[in-house]
């Protein structure tokens, strides 16, 4: 890509969209196209054909998505998968239709079976069955993983597909019905850590800026408490807070920060085309790449950082009759890494800055 070169980024505004927007900036990329729904519903086929057929853009960025965590995957299956497919569909369609020069779709570590070896490797797709709760969500990518591939084959496009692990960072979902687990976990020890002690000021704040079902007046303490009660967020009379989680507490997740994603992603939009990533000319396939942190935590592990970090002194439970989802989910980044790109794992330290902004954002 050249520094004036026509970008389109789709879904600007969610977590990984966002991060892209900033950190192309930062880079040089002065041409971004981006349209906000509902000025650009991304599920119309006319809507999305007319965009292309206008702006002709010669590079996309394919970051927009439904996304959720357990909660929202496992309730929400009908809409996951629908918006998904038609998103991505009226995408990569139009991209090979006016003649995009490189398209990248970002996936998601769920396109893998359940229990499949670990870590694991790109190969690993399609070999076993998927997490039931997740499955909706992950088949929609698969698709679209596909999707990608067979144009390329079929049509000599340049179509790249990633697939991220587990993500946070600047701009993300922090509603405690559809954020992911660390989002979720992060903003959970902070409301925590207010009640223990009694700052009622910024629990107002952290909700009214961040609405929670179930609180009409967000300065009503006991509309607030009896609604953080549903999501395992309970003080007794003494003022000890204890925070219930879900499951047992021992599947392990690897986490990234949205930006070093973005930044493995601008290196292949940069330096890899789709020829690259052919390993075998018979049948091509799993031509994806992964891309994660390379070390994975315990949920345990994890809620005990961020307890750290937030400075939580009260108790934790666990809530075993809730689903675990997937045990281990660990991405192989050999690939990544013999393409020319590494990461430096510095976990802590990351969420600590995005909490810091959490705080920020609140006040």
């Amino acid at each position: 890509m050249e520094k004036n070169s026509k970008i389109y980024l789709a879904g600007h505004t969610g977590l990984v969209g966002s991060a892209f927007y900033r950190k192309l900036k930062e880079a040089g990329y002065n041409n971004i196209i981006v349209r906000p729904f509902p000025g650009l519903d991304l599920m119309d086929q006319k809507q999305v054909e007319a965009f292309f057929s206008e702006e002709k853009p010669e590079y996309v960025i394919l970051a927009a998505a439904r996304v959720g965590g357990i909660l929202a995957n496992n309730t929400l299956r009908a809409q996951f998968i629908y918006d998904n497919l038609m998103i991505q569909n009226n995408i990569i369609y139009n991209s090979y239709k006016y003649k995009v020069k490189k398209l990248l779709f970002l996936g998601s570590s769920c396109i893998y079976p359940k229990n499949c070896p670990q870590p694991i490797k790109e190969e690993y797709l399609l070999t076993n069955e998927l997490e039931y709760t997740n499955e909706p969500y992950a088949i929609a990518k698969i698709a679209g993983i596909k999707m990608c591939e067979s144009f390329n084959l079929q049509y000599g496009t340049n179509f790249i597909s990633v697939m991220p692990t587990n993500l946070f960072g600047i701009n993300d979902n922090y509603n405690l019905d559809t954020s992911h687990v660390l989002p979720a976990l992060l903003r959970k020890f902070h409301l925590g850590r207010l009640l223990e002690i009694s700052d009622w000021d910024s629990i107002f704040q952290d909700v009214r800026k961040k609405p929670v079902k179930g609180v009409a007046d967000p300065e009503n303490k006991t509309q607030i408490l009896n609604a953080l009660v549903n999501y395992g967020i309970t003080r007794a009379e003494n003022n000890e807070v204890t925070i219930t989680l879900w499951g047992s507490g021992t599947p392990r997740r690897d986490f990234l920060l949205s930006d070093h994603l973005v930044e493995a992603c601008i290196f292949l939009m940069e330096n890899i085309n789709f020829n690259y990533l052919i390993t075998d000319n018979m049948e091509i396939r799993n031509t994806h790449v992964n891309i994660g942190s390379g070390m994975d935590y315990t949920i345990q592990e994890l809620s005990g950082m961020i307890r750290e970090i937030v400075g939580f002194e009260g108790k934790v439970a666990w809530d075993h009759s809730k689903p675990d989802g997937t045990f281990r989910k660990l991405l192989d980044n050999t690939k990544l890494k013999q393409l020319g790109w590494q990461y430096t794992s510095r976990l802590k330290y990351d969420i600590s800055m995005v909490y810091e902004m959490y705080k920020k954002d609140n006040k």
